[in-house]
């Protein structure tokens, strides 16, 4: 995904103004507090927050009175029916609400997140009079105040890592001064444990070689779509498997009592809770897989697309439907990886899959999709689109009226440029041209592009700019941003890497590429860079970017590209080319590390790169 400048305006009337919500100063979480409980060996996932919708009574909260936690009027539930309402008096006034969690010993991943929505009767721009503490423990997670107020619920997510083995107070207090009423509202509170620090005995990514076969049906307009899907995967670890998890992504653009993707009637094991926000389901096997066994699980799913220019989101006739399709989370050396769904980025890890995929939709609607498409009469005025895709980590298409016009590469790569109303025909066709340019360009320096067509949609009213899926990209009108989500094509789709907790390895490389496709050699790049604390560091994890959303572009994709053309003065422009290539072929359909990149880098030289890694704040 490529961020772009008005990205914070436009996600603000989407309803996600937490990416540029301005806090008052924040008291780091990040570091361990004296105390802290050594890491167990082992993690199971969970959700530790007991009670965080508010909808089974006050239990086990402690509210500083019985209105704090309500459904009465003037204020509505983010989900369900009650909430928590500190505040709103306009006179002095104080409202506490705490709850003791224990996070688990041996959880690499502790994330607490909350919706919250602020309204305010003062006016002032400039003096925080009335103010909302979070903490954690004795640490301060963050200050909110009347000058946060936002139409509509905000979700803020908190990396509470370091807590893992203790059992410490959630707690929110808020003030009032002694006049003019600010409103602090909760709502969905949890706190999501994930990962271990202790590998199981054998630390292979699994399940691995995973198939997914899916037939799904639409409605008139594209924007729901109901049918079955099946996945099959064989257990690549010595550990036996006892369960998988299938990540429900695009739950997080709903709710958990109004879920945008429901699975239900599960065959080949059995559906456990949901969690991480209801975006990972828990699918108990009925006998533990073998290493080198294989098994099927089918469920019926339904796919409810939400208003919105995004990417799972429909725009008038227009329906994008990225990370709809259920898929395996990965098991390694950490435990399950059930990371929380970033908007900020992208939390999508998974491995290298085929996919069949069939689409029943109505014959006036163009289905462009990850893979190679065929269209075949239907029912009366429907098409049947079926798509196959090798070797892809993820699956997304789209649906509606588009005008779609296709050319070739000069190397021969199939592109179709698929348009909403309003882009105009000379836009698409500046796009087609830099679709041919840049797949070939990528291609030319990394290896040939394998995914056969390759699909844009153009729309220039995504709020994120582009997005990138195998095969399959999002974008606005811009050469910039188009040969960026085509490089992602390479780095994230054929190159694989833990988007979650290694961003820098998909962002700033498909940046470094982009500058080369497009003559830039990134001079004086890195003389400009001034770093906000000492915590900040290009490899850091979306758990500490969701927390400094303002930081994320400029240090991720930025200083990351920037540090790669450092790289590349200190190699040669003839080694550097030769390294990534060479670094995309080794992990053609596999996954890379911040360390394998940077032992392959320093086999490349007989330079010592350690200060240059420390230089550039590479850790790993």
């Amino acid at each position: 995904m490529r961020p772009t400048p008005h990205k914070a305006l436009a996600a603000s009337a989407l309803g996600i103004a937490a990416l540029a919500a301005a806090l008052l100063p924040v008291t780091p979480a990040a570091a361990a507090p004296p105390n802290a409980a050594p890491l167990a060996a082992a993690c199971t996932p969970a959700q530790v927050v007991t009670n965080g919708g508010f909808e089974s009574g006050t239990s086990p909260w402690t509210q500083s009175s019985s209105t704090v936690i309500t459904s009465r009027s003037g204020q509505s539930a983010h989900g369900g029916t009650s909430f928590a309402w500190l505040n709103g008096v306009g006179s002095t006034h104080t409202d506490t609400l705490s709850q003791s969690v224990t996070i688990p010993s041996g959880c690499s991943s502790a994330t607490l997140t909350f919706w919250l929505h602020i309204d305010t009767a003062e006016t002032t721009s400039s003096t925080a009079y009335d103010k909302l503490t979070a903490k954690i423990g004795s640490t301060t997670l963050a200050t909110y105040s009347n000058l946060n107020k936002a139409t509509g619920y905000v979700q803020k997510s908190f990396d509470v890592s370091a807590f893992a083995g203790q059992t410490v107070s959630l707690a929110f207090t808020g003030t009032e001064d002694s006049s003019l009423q600010t409103s602090f509202v909760l709502d969905d509170i949890a706190l999501d444990t994930s990962g271990g620090t202790t590998p199981p005995a054998d630390s292979t990514r699994t399940p691995a070689a995973p198939s997914y076969t899916v037939s799904l049906s639409s409605n008139s307009s594209g924007t729901g779509w109901t049918g079955h899907e099946s996945a099959t995967f064989t257990n690549a670890s010595s550990t036996a498997l006892s369960e998988v998890y299938l990540r429900l992504w695009d739950n997080y653009h709903g709710t958990c009592s109004a879920m945008p993707i429901t699975v239900s009637n599960v065959t080949g094991g059995t559906a456990g809770a949901l969690s991480v926000g209801c975006t990972a389901l828990q699918i108990a096997l009925p006998t533990p897989l073998a290493q080198g066994q294989s098994t099927t699980i089918g469920f019926d799913l339904g796919i409810t697309v939400p208003s919105g220019a995004d990417r799972f989101g429909y725009d008038g006739a227009f329906s994008m439907i990225g990370n709809a399709l259920p898929v395996l989370a990965i098991k390694d050396g950490s435990g399950w990886h059930l990371d929380p769904y970033t908007n900020n980025g992208e939390s999508f890890y998974s491995l290298a899959a085929d996919f069949k995929v069939t689409l029943d939709h109505p014959t006036t609607l163009l289905v462009p999709a990850t893979g190679t498409s065929v269209d075949t009469p239907g029912s009366s005025g429907r098409t049947v689109t079926t798509a196959t895709a090798s070797k892809v980590r993820d699956f997304a298409w789209a649906a509606g009226p588009f005008t779609k016009i296709s050319g070739t590469s000069t190397a021969g790569t199939p592109i179709n440029i698929y348009s909403v109303s309003g882009i105009s025909s000379s836009s698409a066709q500046s796009m087609l041209t830099t679709a041919k340019t840049a797949v070939d360009a990528h291609a030319g320096r990394f290896g040939a592009y394998p995914y056969g067509e390759l699909d844009a949609v153009i729309d220039n009213n995504f709020w994120f700019g582009g997005m990138e899926y195998p095969g399959f990209v999002l974008d606005l009108v811009s050469t910039t941003a188009l040969t960026h989500e085509i490089g992602h094509q390479w780095f994230y789709g054929i190159v694989g890497d833990d988007e979650y907790n290694s961003p820098w390895l998909d962002e700033a490389f498909t940046d470094y590429a982009t500058d080369l496709a497009l003559g830039s050699t990134g001079t004086n790049c890195w003389n400009s860079v001034s770093w906000a604390s000492t915590a900040e560091k290009i490899t850091n994890s979306m758990a500490y970017w969701d927390a400094h959303s303002s930081r994320y572009s400029t240090v991720v994709y930025g200083y990351g590209k920037c540090a790669l053309h450092d790289l590349r003065r200190v190699l040669g422009d003839t080694t550097m080319a030769k390294l990534l290539k060479d670094y995309a072929t080794s992990h053609w359909y596999g996954v890379s590390t911040t360390a394998e990149f940077k032992a392959a880098a320093q086999a490349a030289t007989t330079t010592d790169l350690t200060s240059f890694w420390t230089q550039h704040r590479i850790d790993g």
